[in-house]
């Protein structure tokens, strides 16, 4: 089974433009992401695919891989299957430009998906992880998703899901990671099909798979991601190195 990492890297960001080039302790967030990817030593390959030539020479110019998208890109996903499209390759990880902080545990566990999904059954595999603040479970750049007894997501959101009007039942609500595992083949259905409603409503990539019926196995982590979306989110960043 080959597997590689693809991180898609877009320059202008909504929240925070320009967020993989800002400085992070002496290395820019998108060179700090691609590093922590190499390190895993998981894949066979790791690839930046940019639209940007500033993130395309900083990577290449570090000694690393990086590919220009040729096509505009509404979704990271999108931009991720024009890359790989002619290569051969099994299972294509999708690492998060602005999470440097990435580590080798969680990536494991969706790859491992993969490797026991014997019957084909997984399309795609992704991270959760449990959060309990208020605030953190109401708060719209925090995604939730809820899933079904063997683990498979129904239904990804920026809103509080599911909604709590009865109290003390038992349910844990849980923040999407955004790393993706991707079998090739669903990766490249994705890349051919249009947007609906419901992605271009919440601007969640992840719910067209669901839309178009594809079955994405959640894998709960421990690992809590640091991402960067908000200019406070970079001054966490730099206290932690």
């Amino acid at each position: 089974m080959k597997i590689i990492a693809v991180i898609p890297a877009r320059y202008a960001s909504t929240r925070f433009p320009a967020k993989l080039m800002q400085d992070l302790g002496g290395k820019t967030v998108i060179l700090r992401t691609y590093e922590a990817a190499i390190n895993t030593n998981l894949f066979d390959d790791v690839f930046v695919v940019t639209d940007s030539d500033l993130i395309y020479n900083e990577i290449v110019s570090n000694g690393g891989k990086a590919i220009m998208s040729i096509k505009e890109h509404e979704s990271g996903s999108d931009r991720i299957a024009e890359a790989v499209e002619n290569m051969d390759v099994d299972v294509v990880i999708n690492v998060q430009g602005d999470e440097p902080f990435i580590n080798k545990k969680p990536l494991e566990q969706v790859i491992e998906i993969f490797r026991n999904d014997n019957e084909k059954k997984v399309d795609l595999a992704s991270l959760m992880f449990e959060i309990k603040d208020r605030p953190e479970i109401e708060n719209p750049n925090n995604v939730k998703v809820i899933v079904d007894q063997q683990g498979f997501a129904l239904y990804f959101s920026r809103s509080v899901i599911p909604y709590p009007r009865e109290e003390n039942v038992g349910v844990r609500y849980m923040k999407h990671i955004g790393i993706y595992a991707f079998r090739k083949e669903a990766l490249m259905d994705f890349y051919r099909l249009p947007m609906l409603s419901l992605e271009a409503s919440e601007k969640l990539e992840q719910l067209r798979y669901l839309e178009y019926g594809k079955r994405i196995r959640m894998v709960e982590t421990d690992h809590g991601s640091i991402g960067i979306d908000t200019p406070e989110d970079l001054e966490k960043a730099r206290k932690l190195l």
